[in-house]
């Protein structure tokens, strides 16, 4: 598995390492964040619990409740962790999307803070080559001015402005924060 897209499952482990929580616990974090990571359904998010419990990355009890019907508890393994920790520190691919890019935030509480910035860094320098390559793009047409492609192209450049400038901005946040506990322990 590459680092270049974020996998449910392993958005689902990030998320279980925060605390237990019911499949649609799981479900309802993602709504909440469905407009920036889209929306999986309840046919994609069950297959993938089932494959995380048949895998060994999560255990499930159950809870039951008076009055209420049982549900079902997922809590992330050592297993589970240890794949979750193997993908954080992958290097994430040039061709990685926004969304991918996004859901490996949500999910940052699991990365260094060393890699925290790796990773921000390393989003930078695609942003920036995706950006020139868009300009050469752009100085490339003829003299005919194709409006369609020219706001396609001009769209894509003030994108790409805006997140260089939010990454400058979280780069030199996190840079002005004290280093974490693990940082000065050596770990």
């Amino acid at each position: 598995m590459t680092g270049s897209s974020v996998s449910l499952r392993h958005f689902i482990l990030g998320l279980l390492t925060r605390q237990p929580m019911s499949g649609y616990d799981i479900k309802r974090v993602l709504e909440s964040l469905g407009w920036l990571v889209g929306n999986p359904s309840f046919g994609s998010l069950y297959p993938a619990l089932h494959a995380l419990l048949e895998d060994g990355l999560v255990s499930v009890t159950t809870d039951t409740r008076p009055d209420k019907p049982s549900r079902k508890i997922y809590s992330i393994t050592m297993a589970g962790r240890r794949e979750l920790d193997e993908w954080v520190n992958q290097p994430t691919e040039s061709n990685a999307s926004m969304k991918a890019f996004v859901m490996r935030l949500i999910v940052a509480d699991n990365f260094s803070h060393a890699g925290l910035v790796a990773q921000l860094h390393q989003r930078r320098a695609q942003v920036a080559a995706h950006r020139a390559a868009l300009e050469r793009a752009a100085g490339s047409r003829n003299h005919e001015v194709v409006w369609g492609r020219q706001l396609a192209l001009d769209y894509g450049k003030a994108l790409a402005t805006t997140e260089l400038a939010w990454l400058d901005n979280a780069l030199e946040r996190l840079f002005q924060q004290p280093l974490p506990t693990e940082a000065l322990q050596g770990d």
